[in-house]
């Protein structure tokens, strides 16, 4: 369809919503869907889950390599060392956990992140030099489990729990949320659901962390912004509604109907289809794994839902390959971790940020601002401006 007005010369027609079209190049990772697999860097995120701890995933994003045991150590400990707020930030987390008692621990992060940043002076992208924004972005990357734990609990009416430098990543996060020091396989199991979703390709929050680092901003403002899109039940708001889907189905004899009542009624089924993927999700293969490890009815109910549904998807929807993603199996993996549902998705965005971090740092390396056009389709101008009456 041709394009009118002043961007006719310069404007490319594209898909809806960018679907497919290639921006940028990029280091850090791909997502080939039609195979059914995804990497961070030269590495599969599968196998970096099955075989190596958060912080060395964080380091191969940050730095470009997988680090060797000194290397993995000092990162480790680097990182640790910067978990604690700032006074005038941690001051302020009750305020803001009070008027986002509605909206959750996600919404008051977005406030406690600028308020971080601002108490930090972080500086514009623009105006500083890579070790300065690397600095940044480990910063703030560093404190988002600490602020997110914090306003849960203080939403619950608890008082937040300091974090620990001895722990992993993973392990001080389950600390912080439960006050109890974890089960050692609840931390493997949230540590691998957290490497798994580090990084997804130009996914909605990582492209909108990406924008506003090509304007120049600061950290902290690039990811704001990514957290801002990740709060979406279109992206990030999945994992509780996909198990509030097994709780409405209740029992085994009610999935046929179920199922079947609300795709005839064009409604989608949380848990099942994804923009990219044309086989199964990789994602969703691991966790049903992880599940299985820990057992249980909650896991061969949700097995047994998962087999139906395909089943009638590709009987009511021939032709298109419907499959679990991975909010459907991280729901159940967070539920048997004793995760409450209101932080499944804070716990998306705790993994989320190290691969915004990473985005934004090599956004920040490109001078082009990322400014597309759009088709103007309301009514024809000039139109003369009427007097006021």
């Amino acid at each position: 369809m041709p394009i009118n007005g002043s961007t006719a010369a310069t404007a490319v027609d594209v898909p809806r919503g960018l679907a497919g079209v290639v921006v940028t190049d990029t280091e850090l990772g791909d997502v080939r869907g039609r195979e059914g697999f995804y990497h961070y860097r030269q590495y599969s995120a599968v196998e970096l889950a099955e075989t190596r701890g958060f912080e060395d995933v964080w380091h191969l994003m940050l730095h470009g390599e997988l680090p060797g045991a000194e290397r993995s150590a000092a990162f480790a400990r680097e990182t640790a060392a910067q978990r604690g707020l700032p006074e005038d930030v941690r001051a302020a987390l009750p305020a803001i956990a009070r008027a986002g008692a509605v909206s959750g621990s996600l919404a008051g992060l977005r406030t406690a992140l600028s308020l971080f940043g601002a108490s930090r002076g972080f500086r514009p992208v623009y105006d500083i030099d890579p070790d300065r924004r690397r600095a940044d972005a480990v910063a703030a990357t560093v404190v988002v489990p600490t602020m997110l734990t914090a306003l849960h609990r203080l939403g619950e009416g608890l008082e937040p729990v300091e974090p620990r430098e001895d722990l992993s990543y993973a392990a001080n996060y389950l600390y912080m949320l439960t006050g109890s020091e974890p089960d050692p396989a609840h931390a493997r199991a949230i540590e691998q659901y957290l490497i798994s979703t580090i990084d997804h390709g130009f996914n909605a929050s990582t492209f909108t962390g990406r924008v506003i680092a090509s304007t120049g901003a600061d950290v902290v403002a690039s990811l704001v912004g990514a957290v801002g899109a990740l709060s979406g039940p279109l992206h990030g708001g999945a994992p509780s509604r996909a198990l509030d889907t097994l709780d409405a189905i209740g029992t085994p004899d009610r999935i046929d109907s179920w199922i079947r009542e609300r795709v005839l009624a064009g409604e989608r089924i949380m848990g099942f289809g994804h923009p990219v993927y044309r086989t199964e999700d990789p994602r969703s293969r691991m966790l049903r794994g992880i599940a299985e490890r820990f057992g249980g009815p909650l896991v061969d109910f949700a097995v047994q839902v998962e087999r139906q549904v395909e089943a009638i998807l590709a009987e009511l929807k021939p032709g298109r390959e419907l499959h679990t993603n991975v909010e459907f199996y991280a729901g159940v993996v967070m539920e048997l971790c004793g995760l409450p549902r209101t932080m499944f998705t804070p716990t998306f965005a705790a993994a989320r940020v190290v691969g915004w971090s990473a985005n934004i740092l090599e956004q920040a390396e490109d001078s082009k601002i990322i400014r597309p056009a759009a088709r103007y389709v309301g009514m024809e101008p000039p139109v003369a401006v009427p007097p006021a009456v």
